[in-house]
């Protein structure tokens, strides 16, 4: 251990660590802005470009950046002298001097780290006049709008995108006052490998990077009296939503959820989990029909559109092996354009889904020209769950203080199965409890395939599924992804099943909930809310959701038959870098 002295308190240290972390472990906070710790998966943003972090180490002339200085034996530190106070504010002041003053309609106010930050320091005042960088902002995509104008060059984006999630797709350019955050020859996103997983916009301290905003969009539609406006929700929103209106961590607000969109206006009110069931039905079925009959194995998973993007760009020679399926909204807005637009005696053109989701690669994904039909899409339009808690507070509701209600039917019904979709490992496990059941011909077998949960990057278990012992590999995270898929691409590994989320935890920390800066404390407390939710439910197992039964009986026939994969599976297709 080191010793040092912060602030006339002694405290020792394991060799390695950064006077910041020394301070964490004593209750000292010293601000920063660029620095990123994600412990989880072992890795630090240390740059040091912003210079917030400075303060006093006896002996030494300068003043120390404290995310990127190393502790040294004995070293006597002062966080909270006048001098390193005044070199922070004034480091803010001239980052402030550069940044635009549109704060009141700033995606990112109230949540802006530059905006907090200036006020904890007292800024009142810019006091450095000076011209400001102008760079064009891209709003190319469906899901991610960049504003390089707002950039402080913390490099936290970099990191996320190169090192955590390794698509590639940030850079700095040029070099001094010139210097910015951009793509390989400046190319708009939409024209880049990048999957839309929103993890830059995540860690992102300022409005450099938002997301697009579909709400006008949604009130648009809510308004126009000749649609008929279907709402569903995905898992991962409601142990998330009321984050938004200062409950604790975890909380799950389901009845409250859709006791608020009913209010919003939205003619029904469905469950995105009833969709997941009907993704089981199919998926589970795959990987039987690809067992039993020499299909390519592994099967991939297929709901997470931002690792789908992910393997069309960076492994194209694997394209054979994801599941077919489509992701559950994609199914719930096929199904609700056909099967319940019948049962409903509306025009299917009168219709629209409306998604909320955990992920900003979704807005993405419903725009894909393989997920539409004929002259609709499956899914008009995807908000997330920042974006409903900003439409409910614009309709003046009091969430907190909302009944709770239920979901309408017929999509309404679902099992815990379903529920776990929203972590990392729950899709794969309510596969194999659906799998196991139909081989075994019993609905009584094993439910909890414990093996298959947790948070780490990279899982690999053994289940046994009807006497067969199945290899399954989980991935949470791009890069490790990457890591999984480059071994069974020069087969150093063999699985039968691998599922693999962009966003780390799965969809509890996906690009579009509210903001945790990638804080695993925060993604486990919700992945376990599901997990709680899955426990009480009264039906564990896809195939035994009695709406989806009907929905088979009525309408699809049987699971992998041939109007199910019209409806409910698609392709996918190399993409140029």
């Amino acid at each position: 251990m080191i010793n040092v002295t912060i602030n006339n308190i002694n405290v020792a240290v394991e060799p390695g660590s950064t006077i910041l972390d020394a301070a964490k472990q004593v209750g000292i906070h010293i601000p920063t802005l660029c620095h990123l710790d994600l412990h989880d998966i072992s890795m630090v943003n240390k740059v040091g470009t912003c210079r917030v972090c400075m303060v006093e180490v006896a002996g030494r002339r300068a003043l120390a950046p404290s995310c990127s200085t190393a502790v040294t034996e004995g070293m006597v530190i002062h966080t909270n002298t006048q001098r390193a106070v005044r070199a922070r504010r004034t480091v803010v002041e001239l980052l402030l001097s550069n940044h635009p003053s549109d704060c009141l309609i700033c995606a990112k106010n109230r949540t802006c780290d530059l905006q907090t930050l200036a006020a904890d320091l007292g800024v009142r005042e810019i006091r450095y006049q000076g011209v400001h960088s102008k760079h064009p902002k891209d709003t190319s995509s469906y899901s991610l709008v960049r504003d390089p104008n707002k950039c402080i060059l913390c490099r936290r984006c970099e990191t996320m995108c190169n090192d955590v999630q390794t698509v590639g797709v940030y850079s700095a350019v040029n070099r001094g006052f010139e210097t910015v955050i951009s793509t390989a020859f400046d190319n708009p996103l939409l024209d880049t490998s990048c999957t839309f997983c929103g993890q830059c916009a995540s860690v992102c301290p300022t409005g450099a990077l938002t997301f697009v905003n579909d709400i006008p969009n949604v009130w648009g539609v809510l308004n126009d009296p000749d649609k008929f406006v279907i709402v569903q929700t995905a898992p991962a929103v409601r142990v998330a939503l009321g984050e938004e209106f200062g409950l604790p961590v975890g909380t799950r607000v389901t009845g409250k959820m859709v006791s608020a969109l009913r209010r919003l206006g939205f003619d029904k009110v469905m469950d995105t989990d009833f969709a997941a069931d009907l993704t089981i039905m199919e998926e589970a079925s795959e990987l039987i029909h690809r067992l039993q009959n020499g299909g390519p194995l592994p099967i991939l998973t297929s709901c997470c559109p931002a690792w789908v993007k992910f393997i069309e760009h960076q492994f194209p020679e694997l394209l054979e092996i994801p599941s077919t399926c489509k992701s559950p909204h994609e199914m719930f807005g096929a199904v609700a354009k056909t099967y319940l637009a019948e049962k409903l005696g509306i025009d299917p053109k009168k219709i629209v889904v409306v998604s909320v989701m955990p992920c900003l690669a979704k807005k993405y994904e419903a725009n894909r020209s393989e997920l539409s039909e004929k002259e609709y899409q499956n899914v008009d339009y995807v908000i997330s769950t920042r974006e409903l808690a900003a439409m409910v507070r614009e309709a003046g509701l009091t969430f907190n203080e909302l009944p709770d209600e239920d979901f309408d039917s017929p999509f309404g019904e679902s099992t815990g199965a379903s529920v776990i979709f929203g972590t990392t490992g729950g899709v794969i496990e309510a596969a194999v409890r659906t799998a196991n059941a139909w081989l075994t011909k019993s609905d009584s077998g094993k439910v909890d395939f414990e093996e298959l949960r947790g948070m780490k990057g990279v899982r690999v278990a053994t289940v046994e599924v009807a006497g067969t012992k199945l290899n399954i590999a989980i991935a949470n995270g791009l890069g490790n992804a990457r890591k999984l898929l480059e071994d069974v691409r020069d087969k150093k590994a063999e699985y039968h099943a691998i599922e693999i989320m962009a966003c780390p935890g799965g969809c509890v920390g996906g690009g579009g909930q509210p903001t945790h800066h990638n804080d695993y404390s925060i993604i486990k407390r919700r992945a376990n809310a599901l997990f709680e939710e899955d426990r009480e439910k009264p039906i564990r197992m896809s195939h035994l959701n009695p709406d989806i039964q009907r929905l088979y009986d009525e309408f699809l026939d049987a699971p992998y038959s041939e109007k199910a994969h019209h409806l409910l599976h698609t392709t996918y297709s190399k993409r140029e870098l």
